[in-house]
């Protein structure tokens, strides 16, 4: 459900603390702010928050003004609360605490565990835990719901350089929980690394996620690496990584069952085989 889905509170019946004025100078923190806020509580977004390829709420967040998380631009706008990343840029986090303006920093969330805790926070944060709670009942369910295959298939995640996302990524997660073993794992991949192309071939995984979304940001030679020849022969999906796949919220669950219905699709072409 999305934040225009929901009733505005008269300005008299709301809470003497809850914020009115409150600025997301993250794509994962626009994400959930737009979910759970109401309309009239949101001043400004990240200048991510608009892009396609990045964002799950890009047509709705074009109805706010953008800031590109710059102290200078977010304190004329006299938020009462910013919506911060543990990896915002500290100098304007310090900036704006100087000020005197409250700042929240909610960290990465790619385990589910961290992903709910993260909605959670959110939700109190905004002065609407109920509605976090509906969220996270409505995730539970949806998780449960989907259909995967069967243990054995395997899989990897590659980006631009040939990196492979590991298991503690969210690109790893979301393999995890459409029911895919991740070809990039094991001592000292967690985070993943890079993985020579040659390594791929030899493993013949089941699938592998080529790309992912880059916004406008254009090409690179970085890129370049994903057009390689070899992986014509191998068992290659391009286009699968979306907006959903970049923040652990609950679109991302559109991107787990899409890939357990591949997998399953995967599974029975190799029993007809």
């Amino acid at each position: 459900m999305t934040a225009a889905l929901w009733v505005a509170v008269p300005a008299w019946a709301q809470p003497a603390d809850l914020p009115m004025r409150v600025v997301s100078m993250n794509l994962c923190t626009d994400q959930l702010a737009l979910a759970l806020a109401d309309p009239g509580q949101i001043v400004s977004l990240s200048h991510f928050a608009t892009d396609p390829g990045m964002s799950v709420h890009w047509k709705q967040a074009e109805e706010y003004p953008l800031n590109y998380g710059r102290a200078e631009e977010i304190s004329i706008l006299r938020p009462d609360l910013v919506l911060a990343d543990t990896w915002s840029n500290p100098d304007t986090i310090r900036m704006l605490k100087t000020l005197g303006i409250r700042v929240e920093q909610l960290p990465p969330s790619t385990s589910l565990p961290e992903i709910r805790a993260r909605i959670t926070k959110m939700g109190a944060l905004l002065g609407h835990p109920k509605r976090a709670a509906k969220m996270l009942a409505d995730f539970n369910a949806r998780l449960a719901a989907i259909k995967r295959p069967a243990k054995g298939l395997r899989a990897a995640v590659i980006g631009p350089s040939g990196y492979g996302y590991g298991p503690r990524t969210l690109e790893g997660q979301i393999l995890a929980l459409a029911g895919f073993d991740n070809v990039v794992s094991g001592p000292g991949l967690d985070f993943g690394g890079r993985l020579p192309l040659e390594d791929l071939v030899m493993d013949h995984p089941d699938l592998v996620i080529v790309g992912g979304s880059q916004g406008s940001m254009g090409t690179s030679r970085a890129q370049s690496v994903l057009d390689h020849p070899v992986l014509r022969d191998l068992p290659t999906q391009r286009g699968l990584r979306d907006a959903r796949w970049t923040c652990g919220a609950p679109a991302m669950l559109g991107a787990v069952a899409d890939l357990a219905a591949l997998g399953r699709k995967i599974e029975q072409s190799k029993v007809s085989q």
